[in-house]
């Protein structure tokens, strides 16, 4: 009785995280809107451009201003949610206000896409991303690594000259566990962990990795449809109202979701261009680091004269040894380091574009 008791208030305890945080997302949910709404209020002559320019600026503002009031309050809210709202939200201006002139074609294909977001995202919410469990017989070997089974195996793995190409041996490849990084958040370890996602409320992992590509691509084919519908919109009923009062409302809510739409299609669009290119080049999110870092993490001039996409865009590869190339001085040369040797970085996974897709697509098990 006592063990149900404390299950019972676990239960009630999560069940109120749950709520407090989705009324905190729908505080910010509506801070947010509100004045996306009143720029065309006070605009109403500005070039889209303008409206871009100062819709961006207010979304930071009260991003900033509301992040800081959360930390106050010690309030957390649930991205998830926020991103549950702002789909209904353009689903029912959609629905009561933009479909009038839309032609059916558009209006099917419009309203398919948003039920699609809404079963991906429900989906990814409960979905496997691939957690370790403790089921696994090769578990106890793993979990002696804080970040990934080649920990176990460096000296194996790491290759001793630039010129020799890097090998698995067939004891290696036959490790189920390739590649399984541990979540902060989760407190788990994932296989195929790409990152954390917080919109989404999962990790992206190998079991649903595919899925969050997916329904990446779906919010941008989204987000384009919406802008062409709400841009129609509000071109037609200016032309028939010229008098200039006739549905304001309407036209201020056409607006204010078709800007909101294009500030998140811009970086969206980005987002998931940049996931496509690292699963040509079969790189993780966690394994990745901007360019900007490069200067941090090599020396001057010790870029080789001749390297491919794939070693500018430099990934974690000090955190997990598989990247790890070392390169011996040749006799006669200035060693790089103290030890004689250089450390650079490899792609071990990276097999061709083609290969590269091939498995992104079949690595669900």
């Amino acid at each position: 009785m006592r063990a149900e008791s404390v299950e019972h208030t676990r239960n009630r305890r999560a069940s109120s995280d749950l709520i407090s945080r989705s009324l905190t997302s729908f505080v910010s949910f509506s801070l947010i809107q509100l004045p996306l709404y009143m720029l065309p209020c006070f605009f109403p002559n500005s070039s889209l451009l303008t409206l871009l320019s100062l819709s961006a600026v207010a979304m930071l503002a009260v991003a900033a201003v509301g992040r800081c009031c959360k930390g106050l309050l010690r309030l957390r809210a649930s991205a998830p949610a926020f991103v549950f709202l702002n789909i209904m939200f353009g689903w029912g201006v959609y629905i009561g206000v933009i479909r009038q002139v839309i032609s059916p074609l558009m209006d099917f294909i419009l309203n398919t896409e948003f039920v699609m977001l809404m079963v991906g995202l429900c989906s990814i919410l409960s979905t496997d991303p691939g957690f370790v469990t403790t089921e696994s017989s090769h578990l106890n070997k793993f979990v002696e690594s804080p970040v990934s089974v080649y920990e176990a195996h460096s000296k194996e793995l790491v290759p001793s000259t630039c010129d020799m190409p890097y090998e698995l041996s067939a004891e290696e490849t036959a490790i189920p566990f390739q590649r399984v990084r541990y979540c902060g958040h989760c407190k788990a370890y994932v296989k195929g962990f790409d990152h954390h996602c917080p919109a989404f409320g999962n990790c992206i992992g190998q079991k649903n990795h595919v899925l969050f590509i997916i329904l990446l691509a779906g919010f941008v084919l989204t987000e384009a449809s919406y802008v062409a519908s709400s841009a129609q919109y509000t071109a037609k009923v200016k032309i028939l109202d010229k008098t200039g009062k006739l549905a304001s409302l309407s036209i201020n809510l056409a607006t204010s979701t078709m800007i909101f739409s294009l500030l998140q299609l811009l970086w969206q669009g980005v987002f998931l261009a940049w996931h496509i290119y690292c699963v040509c080049f079969n790189i993780r999110t966690d394994e990745w680091l901007p360019p900007s870092f490069v200067n941090l993490v090599f020396h001057d001039n010790s870029l080789p004269s001749r390297f491919n996409v794939n070693k500018l865009f430099l990934i974690n590869w000090k955190r997990y040894p598989e990247f790890h190339l070392i390169v011996h001085p040749e006799p006669g040369q200035t060693p790089q380091t103290q030890s004689g040797s250089e450390t650079r970085f490899t792609n071990p996974y990276n097999k061709g574009i083609l290969s590269n897709v091939k498995e992104f697509l079949t690595a669900v098990e």
